[in-house]
Protein backbone atom coordinates (compact mmCIF):
# COMPACT_ATOMS: atom_id res chain seq x y z
CA UNK A 1 0.00 0.00 0.00
CA UNK A 2 3.19 2.39 0.43
CA UNK A 3 4.42 2.83 -2.19
CA UNK A 4 1.33 3.34 -4.38
CA UNK A 5 0.51 6.36 -1.56
CA UNK A 6 3.72 7.82 -2.38
CA UNK A 7 2.93 7.56 -6.02
CA UNK A 8 0.04 9.30 -5.77
CA UNK A 9 1.01 12.03 -3.88
CA UNK A 10 4.46 12.49 -6.08
CA UNK A 11 1.87 12.74 -8.81
CA UNK A 12 -0.94 15.20 -7.28
CA UNK A 13 -3.20 12.75 -6.80
CA UNK A 14 -4.17 14.03 -3.51
CA UNK A 15 -7.57 12.52 -2.96
CA UNK A 16 -6.18 9.34 -3.96
CA UNK A 17 -3.29 9.34 -1.81
CA UNK A 18 -5.48 10.21 1.54
CA UNK A 19 -7.93 7.51 0.51
CA UNK A 20 -5.17 5.10 0.27
CA UNK A 21 -3.71 6.32 3.86
CA UNK A 22 -7.33 6.57 5.34
CA UNK A 23 -7.45 2.98 4.13
CA UNK A 24 -4.13 1.78 5.30
CA UNK A 25 -4.81 3.34 9.07
CA UNK A 26 -8.16 1.79 9.33
CA UNK A 27 -7.21 -1.58 8.42
CA UNK A 28 -3.60 -1.27 10.59
CA UNK A 29 -6.15 -0.46 13.59
CA UNK A 30 -8.47 -3.43 13.17
CA UNK A 31 -5.81 -5.66 12.35
CA UNK A 32 -4.66 -5.02 15.13
CA UNK A 33 -7.71 -4.93 16.74
CA UNK A 34 -8.48 -8.48 16.08
CA UNK A 35 -4.98 -9.61 16.82
CA UNK A 36 -5.91 -8.78 20.41
CA UNK A 37 -9.22 -9.75 21.01
CA UNK A 38 -9.12 -13.10 19.77
CA UNK A 39 -5.50 -13.29 20.80
CA UNK A 40 -4.01 -14.09 17.65
CA UNK A 41 -0.89 -11.98 18.38
CA UNK A 42 2.74 -13.54 16.90
CA UNK A 43 6.44 -13.03 17.12
CA UNK A 44 6.06 -12.24 13.59
CA UNK A 45 2.94 -10.18 13.36
CA UNK A 46 5.02 -8.10 16.32
CA UNK A 47 7.72 -7.69 14.00
CA UNK A 48 5.86 -7.48 10.56
CA UNK A 49 3.55 -4.98 11.95
CA UNK A 50 5.61 -1.86 13.37
CA UNK A 51 7.51 -2.63 9.60
CA UNK A 52 4.99 -1.79 7.70
CA UNK A 53 4.02 1.28 10.00
CA UNK A 54 7.74 2.33 9.40
CA UNK A 55 7.56 1.49 5.48
CA UNK A 56 4.61 3.86 5.41
CA UNK A 57 5.65 6.82 7.32
CA UNK A 58 9.12 6.53 5.75
CA UNK A 59 6.73 6.73 2.36
CA UNK A 60 4.90 9.77 3.55
CA UNK A 61 8.01 11.65 4.93
CA UNK A 62 9.98 11.24 1.83
CA UNK A 63 7.13 11.64 -0.75
CA UNK A 64 5.75 14.58 1.05
CA UNK A 65 9.36 16.16 1.09
CA UNK A 66 9.93 15.82 -2.60
CA UNK A 67 6.85 17.93 -3.42
CA UNK A 68 7.51 20.64 -0.56
CA UNK A 69 4.56 19.72 1.53
CA UNK A 70 7.10 18.80 4.18
CA UNK A 71 10.34 20.62 5.25
CA UNK A 72 13.65 19.01 4.37
CA UNK A 73 14.99 19.74 8.11
CA UNK A 74 12.00 17.94 9.14
CA UNK A 75 12.02 15.02 6.62
CA UNK A 76 16.17 14.59 8.21
CA UNK A 77 14.65 14.46 11.81
CA UNK A 78 12.34 11.90 11.29
CA UNK A 79 14.02 9.60 9.32
CA UNK A 80 17.47 10.24 11.15
CA UNK A 81 15.53 9.16 14.55
CA UNK A 82 14.18 5.82 12.70
CA UNK A 83 17.67 5.26 11.15
CA UNK A 84 19.17 5.02 14.44
CA UNK A 85 16.49 3.08 15.76
CA UNK A 86 16.99 0.51 13.05
CA UNK A 87 20.66 0.45 13.89
CA UNK A 88 20.19 0.59 17.47
CA UNK A 89 17.41 -2.25 17.27
CA UNK A 90 20.48 -4.73 14.87
CA UNK A 91 22.86 -4.01 17.39
CA UNK A 92 20.72 -5.01 20.46
CA UNK A 93 19.57 -8.07 18.73
CA UNK A 94 23.24 -9.16 17.77
CA UNK A 95 24.22 -8.68 21.25
CA UNK A 96 21.16 -10.25 22.79
CA UNK A 97 21.34 -13.11 20.66
CA UNK A 98 22.44 -16.59 23.07
CA UNK A 99 25.53 -18.47 21.33
CA UNK A 100 26.17 -19.60 18.35
CA UNK A 101 25.46 -16.04 16.75
CA UNK A 102 24.82 -16.80 13.16
CA UNK A 103 23.08 -14.89 10.57
CA UNK A 104 20.83 -17.77 10.46
CA UNK A 105 19.70 -17.26 14.21
CA UNK A 106 19.90 -13.54 13.77
CA UNK A 107 17.29 -13.50 11.53
CA UNK A 108 14.84 -16.35 13.70
CA UNK A 109 12.45 -14.15 14.94
CA UNK A 110 11.03 -17.34 16.70
CA UNK A 111 14.15 -17.18 18.96
CA UNK A 112 13.55 -13.93 20.93
CA UNK A 113 16.28 -12.15 22.96
CA UNK A 114 15.40 -8.61 23.59
CA UNK A 115 12.56 -6.80 23.83
CA UNK A 116 11.75 -3.29 23.26
CA UNK A 117 8.77 -1.41 24.64
CA UNK A 118 7.81 1.82 22.97
CA UNK A 119 8.05 4.17 25.57
CA UNK A 120 5.15 6.89 26.06
CA UNK A 121 6.31 9.91 24.44
CA UNK A 122 7.00 7.52 21.71
CA UNK A 123 3.20 6.67 21.47
CA UNK A 124 2.24 10.13 21.44
CA UNK A 125 5.08 10.83 18.84
CA UNK A 126 4.09 8.35 16.26
CA UNK A 127 0.01 10.07 16.88
CA UNK A 128 1.17 13.19 15.63
CA UNK A 129 3.59 12.46 12.86
CA UNK A 130 0.36 10.43 11.64
CA UNK A 131 -1.33 13.17 12.51
CA UNK A 132 0.86 15.68 10.54
CA UNK A 133 1.25 13.28 7.32
CA UNK A 134 -2.84 13.18 7.46
CA UNK A 135 -3.19 16.62 7.42
CA UNK A 136 -0.35 17.38 5.00
CA UNK A 137 -2.01 15.00 2.80
CA UNK A 138 -5.18 16.90 3.43
CA UNK A 139 -4.23 20.21 2.55
CA UNK A 140 -4.18 20.11 -1.46
CA UNK A 141 -7.95 18.55 -0.96
CA UNK A 142 -9.34 21.49 1.39
CA UNK A 143 -8.78 24.58 -1.09
CA UNK A 144 -11.42 26.66 1.16
CA UNK A 145 -8.90 25.66 4.26
CA UNK A 146 -5.72 27.34 4.87
CA UNK A 147 -4.10 25.06 6.75
CA UNK A 148 -0.42 26.67 6.56
CA UNK A 149 -0.08 27.67 10.35
CA UNK A 150 -1.69 25.07 11.99
CA UNK A 151 0.93 22.69 9.73
CA UNK A 152 3.83 24.98 10.53
CA UNK A 153 3.06 24.33 14.72
CA UNK A 154 2.42 20.74 14.20
CA UNK A 155 5.49 20.20 11.87
CA UNK A 156 7.30 21.91 15.16
CA UNK A 157 5.80 20.32 17.74
CA UNK A 158 6.28 16.55 15.93
CA UNK A 159 10.34 17.96 15.64
CA UNK A 160 10.30 18.27 19.39
CA UNK A 161 8.32 14.55 20.04
CA UNK A 162 10.55 12.92 17.55
CA UNK A 163 14.14 13.93 19.28
CA UNK A 164 12.44 13.30 22.69
CA UNK A 165 10.99 10.01 21.88
CA UNK A 166 14.67 9.07 20.33
CA UNK A 167 16.03 10.07 23.36
CA UNK A 168 14.22 8.16 25.66
CA UNK A 169 14.88 4.91 23.87
CA UNK A 170 18.80 5.70 24.47
CA UNK A 171 18.19 7.19 27.96
CA UNK A 172 15.37 5.02 29.45
CA UNK A 173 16.43 1.89 31.64
CA UNK A 174 12.78 0.22 30.55
CA UNK A 175 12.99 1.10 26.59
CA UNK A 176 15.22 -2.56 25.97
CA UNK A 177 15.56 -5.48 27.62
CA UNK A 178 17.97 -8.07 27.29
CA UNK A 179 15.88 -11.31 28.05
CA UNK A 180 17.51 -13.78 29.87
CA UNK A 181 17.51 -17.98 29.36
CA UNK A 182 14.33 -18.52 31.36
CA UNK A 183 12.32 -15.14 29.50
CA UNK A 184 13.32 -15.98 26.21
CA UNK A 185 12.13 -19.57 26.97
CA UNK A 186 9.29 -18.45 28.14
CA UNK A 187 9.11 -15.74 25.38
CA UNK A 188 9.41 -18.47 22.40
CA UNK A 189 6.91 -20.99 23.99
CA UNK A 190 4.60 -18.36 24.08
CA UNK A 191 5.07 -17.55 20.66
CA UNK A 192 4.41 -21.38 20.06
CA UNK A 193 1.25 -21.64 22.15
CA UNK A 194 0.05 -18.14 20.05
CA UNK A 195 0.39 -20.36 16.57
CA UNK A 196 -1.74 -23.48 17.64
Amino acid sequence: MSPFIGYAILHDQHVLALSLFAYAGITDLLDGWIARKWKLQTVVGTIIDPMADKMLMTVLVVSLAMKAALPLWLAVIILGRDVGLAISALYFRWISLPPPKTMARFWDFGLPSAEVKPTMISKWNTFLQLGLMGMTAVAPVTGVVDLRGVLTGLQYIVATTTIWSGASYVFSKDAVKILTKPEAKKEEDTGDEKKQ
